[in-house]
Formats: C-alpha cells, structure tokens, sequence
C-alpha cells in the first residue's frame, strides 16, 4: 500500500503538527510505504494529487486556509475542497481531507495540534478506514 500525503506549507507550523498526526496515525499502523510533497498553498493540492494519482493507492490533502476580510477565503477553499472530492470519486481512491478552514489562528492550531483535535490525524484515519472497506469489498 502506497500513500501520499500532499501538504501545503503556507502556515509551517500548522503543516507541521498536521504532518506529524498523520505520519503518528501511518507508523501505528505499520504503513511504512509513504511520501510527502510539499505544496505553497492549498488551491496548489489538487493538481499535484492529479499529478500523482496513478502512483498511489491513497492521499492525505493536508493544509489550512484562515478566513480573512475577504470572499477568498470561501473560494479558495471551496475550490480546493470540490477538485480533491472530484478526484477522489473518479480515481476510486481515497483523499483525506486535512485542510482545515478555520476562523483564526489560535483555532488552526488547536485542530492541527496532535495532542488537541489531531486533524492531521483524522485524515489518515478516515484514508485507511476506506482503503480497508475497499479492499473488502473487492474479495
């Protein structure tokens, strides 16, 4: 089993605590088989996942968008949220999604952090609780 986690590094300390729950959630359950590539934000994660889609069985989209004064916020996130579950519907594989959208940066933080809300975490979870119910149903 072949895994990417895609990760947009435009808040480097909230990618970081992302990164470090999903990498957690993969070594305790003995998924040695992954990569990492960097992205500068999110709306940048779906064309590399589409990139990459035939060289893995499953991705973790990892990044946080934090609400400013404007509409960007909403589009930018909008548009990153839909092209990632558009990929995922017509690739048939699995994509975490641990971008998170928050209000602030105390509250990006706090889900980001793997000793808190573990959002990084959360994605890869949720990544390997479908590539297990995938690989059922094709027995």
């Amino acid at each position: 089993m072949k895994i990417c986690i895609v990760i947009a590094e435009y808040y480097p300390k909230i990618s970081s605590n992302l990164l470090a729950g999903s990498v957690k959630v993969l070594k305790k359950s003995n998924i040695k088989n992954y990569k990492k590539i960097s992205a500068p934000g999110i709306f940048e994660l779906p064309v590399i996942i589409s990139r990459n889609i035939n060289k893995y069985d499953a991705f973790i989209a990892l990044g946080c968008v934090i609400k400013g004064q404007t509409p960007h916020f909403n589009f930018i996130s909008r548009a990153a949220t839909n092209a990632i579950m558009k990929l995922s519907i017509t690739s048939k594989k699995p994509i975490g999604n641990g971008i998170l959208t928050c209000l602030n940066i105390k509250q990006a933080y706090k889900r980001a952090d793997p000793s808190k809300k573990d959002k990084g975490g959360e994605a890869a979870r949720a990544v390997l609780s479908v590539l297990r119910i995938l690989k059922n149903e094709s027995r």
